[in-house]
């Protein structure tokens, strides 16, 4: 997987997701600049505070050693600042070699040979009994601090000088406070974005919804919620599918006129051919108007495809099949159905009728014949229709089901039709939640495949 596809599967789809990681984000990267700058400046008073003090009284103490006016404590006690024959300081402690460099170079400075410098930081306990023998300043500081640093350096031929300071805690309380102040903004700043971004989110939400279902003339207006320009989209939104409606309806009645204007004078002629002596030249005439007729359904039938106004009903797939193929052998056409299984899909029947026809009557046409199969499979339900006839250019497959578009230019009654046969039954399926899809089948030939999906 690469790295942007990952990345991209981070991100939420969601508008109340996105703004909610980008202000999280943006909070992060503030907090971090934050905590960068509290603990340089920590860093930097501590040093100030606690690391020079004690760089300085190190140094001091060494050059009063070397001029011998360096004195002891008296017997039993213990100083800050004191000579001990050997390193007093555990090992396991964590050391400070900011510390040690600053000695070594300070003691160098001051012309001071030294040997190894050793340093220690250790946590203290409120109930340390060291405290009761503190001055009571010094001892609430380092209860305050939490820490003694312990300093010591060899010094050859004298022995070691040992220094004890209060010294703060380590960062990681700084750190657990930072990120407990983090949590805490967090709530205080996402609960509000998200609050707000489901006020924004759910009218958008029925938008969307409302027109996935779009059904002019079925739908009843979104109520208009949310923000201001949230309003405005619905609003709009409801008004363009009035608008849309409005000229479907238009559309419908303009239809509803040309079809009685157009079958009226068709009608008029089919009697007035009667009057045609020669048989042959009124069989030819009526094939024309029987032909004119069967275009004028395929475009009023297209033209109506978006407001069907036939119902949705469980229909038996293979009960279906079997009477659009009994009705075409009642004519005396080679069709072949191998009878499925009783498979029940919710579908418009006249309307899946009519497309299933039209597909076999390309195959009779162009073939002499059809083969007919009803398959399931785990991707939904599949209507075959085979035929032996010559089969497409495969370069010319997508174009046969454009409007008006057919492989035979002279659009003869022998081969029939205008070329809206496949553009309707395409139409159909579609509506219907699936699709059609045309192949070339081995050994010459051709299969028009209806997928309609899974219940």
């Amino acid at each position: 997987m690469t790295a942007p596809r990952f990345l991209k599967r981070l991100v939420p789809s969601s508008l109340t997701g996105q703004i909610a990681l980008l202000v999280a984000l943006a909070l992060f990267v503030a907090q971090a600049i934050n905590f960068a700058l509290i603990l340089r400046e920590r860093r930097s008073l501590r040093f100030e505070q606690v690391t020079a003090p004690a760089i300085t009284r190190v140094v001091d103490a060494a050059e009063r050693i070397r001029d011998g006016r360096f004195r002891d404590p008296p017997e039993g006690r213990k100083a800050r600042l004191r000579l001990e024959p050997t390193n007093p300081i555990p090992p396991g402690l964590r050391s400070k070699p900011d510390v040690e460099d600053g000695i070594r170079a300070s003691l160098a400075e001051a012309g001071i040979p030294v040997g190894r410098i050793v340093t220690g930081v250790r946590r203290l306990s409120p109930t340390d009994p060291r405290f009761a023998r503190m001055n009571a300043l010094r001892a609430e500081r380092m209860k305050r601090l939490g820490g003694e640093l312990m300093v010591a350096v060899e010094l050859p031929g004298r022995g070691w000088l040992v220094l004890t300071s209060a010294w703060p805690r380590s960062d990681v309380d700084i750190i657990w406070r930072l990120i407990l102040q983090t949590l805490i903004i967090y709530g205080i700043v996402l609960v509000p974005v998200l609050w707000v971004g489901a006020r924004v989110n759910r009218p958008l939400r029925s938008l969307a919804d409302a027109a996935r279902g779009f059904s002019p003339g079925a739908t009843e207006p979104i109520a208009e919620r949310g923000p201001g320009d949230v309003r405005a989209v619905i609003a709009a939104y409801n008004l363009m599918s009035r608008r849309v409606t409005a000229m479907l309806d238009e559309k419908d009645q303009m239809l509803g006129a040309i079809g009685h204007d157009l079958r009226t004078p068709l009608a008029a002629l089919r009697v007035r051919i009667e009057s045609v002596e020669d048989d042959e030249d009124r069989a030819r005439m009526a094939d024309t108007i029987d032909e004119m007729n069967r275009t004028l359904d395929d475009i009023l039938s297209l033209a109506r495809l978006g407001r069907p106004s036939e119902p949705p009903t469980e229909t038996d797939l293979s009960a279906l099949i079997d009477a659009v193929v009994e009705d075409f052998r009642d004519l005396g056409a080679a069709v072949e159905y191998e009878n499925g299984h009783r498979l029940i899909r919710r579908i418009r029947p006249s309307l899946m009728r009519r497309a299933l026809r039209n597909l076999i009557e390309n195959a009779v046409k162009y073939a002499g014949g059809a083969e007919v199969k009803l398959i399931q499979d785990a991707g939904g339900v599949r209507i075959e229709v085979g035929d032996r006839g010559p089969g497409i250019p495969a370069e010319q497959i997508a174009a046969v089901f454009d409007p008006f578009t057919r492989l035979d230019p002279s659009r003869n009654r022998t081969t029939g039709g205008v070329g809206l046969g496949l553009t309707l039954a395409r139409a159909i399926v579609r509506e219907a939640g699936g699709d059609i899809t045309l192949a070339n089948r081995e050994g010459g030939g051709l299969c028009a495949t209806i997928t309609l999906p899974g219940r």
